[in-house]
Formats: C-alpha cells, sequence, structure tokens
C-alpha cells in the first residue's frame, strides 16, 4: 500500500533541510526523554529534570536542552537568586512537536505485538 504526499513542486529547500534536521534531532533519544518529561511534568528544575530523564549525564542534558533551545523548542530562565535557579519549560512549538512525536507512541502501543512477532520470526531464520 503505498502513500502519497503532495508536496508542491516548488518546495522551499529550506523546509527539506529543516525536516531532515528536526528528525534526527527528534529521533536523539535524549530529545525525545526530555521532550516527554518537560510534558508531562510541566516547567522543571536542571536538576529534577536530570532525575526524570534517567541515565543521562549532566553533560548530554545541558547539549540537549541548548539544542532544543536553540531550535525554539524550550525556554530557560534563569532566576537571580543564590544559588542560581534556572528552569525549563517546553514553548507552544514544543508542544507541537510533542504532539506530533505522541504519535508514534500510539503507534507502538497498537503494533507492539506485531513487531515482537516479526523480530521473533526475523531472529529465527537468522539463527539457520
Amino acid at each position: 500500500m503505498a502513500v502519497s504526499h503532495q508536496y508542491p513542486e516548488d518546495l522551499d529547500p529550506r523546509v527539506e533541510a529543516l525536516v531532515t534536521e528536526v528528525i534526527g534531532r527528534v529521533a536523539d533519544k535524549w530529545t525525545m526523554i526530555v521532550l516527554e518529561v518537560l510534558t508531562e511534568h510541566g516547567e522543571l528544575r536542571f536538576s529534577r529534570l536530570a532525575q526524570l530523564a534517567e541515565g543521562i549525564s549532566q553533560k548530554m542534558l545541558t547539549q540537549t536542552l541548548r539544542q532544543m533551545e536553540r531550535d525554539g523548542l524550550v525556554i530557560r530562565t534563569v532566576h537571580p537568586v543564590i544559588p542560581p535557579k534556572v528552569e525549563y519549560r517546553l514553548t507552544d512549538l514544543g508542544f507541537t512537536l510533542s504532539e506530533a512525536f505522541c504519535g508514534v507512541w500510539v503507534w507502538a502501543a497498537h503494533n507492539v505485538d506485531r513487531i515482537t512477532e516479526a523480530r521473533r520470526s526475523f531472529d529465527g531464520r537468522s539463527r539457520d
């Protein structure tokens, strides 16, 4: 079953480049996890975000948040207190990306058994 996408012939090449770049970033494990955590918990301090995004290093969380901020997906708020208080929250753009990503979770929920069976079948053939 082929799916036809109706793209204009004069599609701006910047759109194609952006889609390729954004897919690469969102497909990144940590961006997806940070997106999920901020969607579920709202505005969070860096340390709390690190706790909820289990397994991420401080360096990787910093890099991920900086790139997400650069792309307009998160807002970083620095409160002028001692010690400094820095919080992160999704922008409207970040929320729309989160909504789009939600479709992947729904797809996975509907297809987990089919994928498990396909993997089992493939792995069985690979041993022969």
